[in-house]
């Protein structure tokens, strides 16, 4: 006796089906499924170069403005006219230099030192040669006054590099009053104060001021009393 046994297909399960681990045999999905990553991945990728690009320009932009700078003497701390400078007086900065601005190479420091400020300069100041007097002290065309004056005729504050006026004041009744020669009606001399010193056992103090020849004949002529001194704002008369 024969059984004939006979195997039906599972009809529940699609045989069209590429979802199944056991049809792709566990390889890729097919490459109609990536084309959508791939589209995402494309700005990322844009955004990306971008970056770079920018990155590579702000560097060539700081290495030129770099590349620019050179080094030059500049001043430490504050100088007056009249002061001799000294190597305390320098330092050294590099920045980037206009070629229409004339300043003292790094390398020729050790040139000024010694030589004598023609103007006053303040902390971080380019050291220019102009700034530097050539010759003696004072400048062609200027002149040395001292004044010798007393409590009141003078504004505490009054230092050397102070740009100051010159009053002529005239004296107390009784007293001797100076004809003033000078052109000005006013009677009024602008200056810059290179030192002050108070003499021991005096009660006055003799501020030297740097003026023009001219102005600085006036004012010797002017018997002691006489002047007064005005504190104004740099370059003011």
């Amino acid at each position: 006796m024969s059984t004939n046994i006979t195997t039906q297909p599972d009809t529940n399960r699609p045989l069209g089906s590429t979802s199944s681990p056991w049809v792709t045999g566990g390889k890729k999905p097919p490459a109609s499924r990536l084309r959508g990553g791939r589209r995402r991945s494309i700005p990322h990728l844009l955004l990306g170069a971008l970056l770079v690009v920018v990155c590579v320009g702000v560097f060539l932009v700081v290495s030129l403005d770099s590349g620019n700078r050179e080094p030059v003497v500049a001043l430490a701390r504050p100088v007056t006219v009249g002061q001799v400078l000294t190597a305390q007086d320098l330092k050294q900065v590099n920045v980037a230099v206009d070629p229409g601005v004339s300043v003292v190479d790094a390398g020729q420091a050790a040139s000024v030192v010694g030589k004598t400020m023609s103007t006053s300069l303040s902390a971080g100041a380019l050291l220019t040669p102009d700034a530097v007097g050539n010759g003696g002290f004072p400048a062609a065309g200027q002149a040395l006054a001292a004044l010798s004056l007393k409590s009141g005729q003078f504004p505490p504050e009054v230092a050397p590099g102070s740009h100051v006026s010159v009053v002529f004041v005239p004296g107390q009744t009784g007293a001797a009053v100076a004809s003033v020669p000078t052109a000005d009606p006013s009677s009024v001399w602008p200056a810059v104060v290179t030192s002050v010193t108070s003499p021991p056992n005096q009660q006055i103090t003799v501020i030297s001021v740097q003026l023009g020849e001219a102005a600085a004949r006036q004012i010797a002529a002017v018997p002691a009393g006489q002047l007064s001194v005005v504190m104004v704002s740099g370059g003011g008369h």
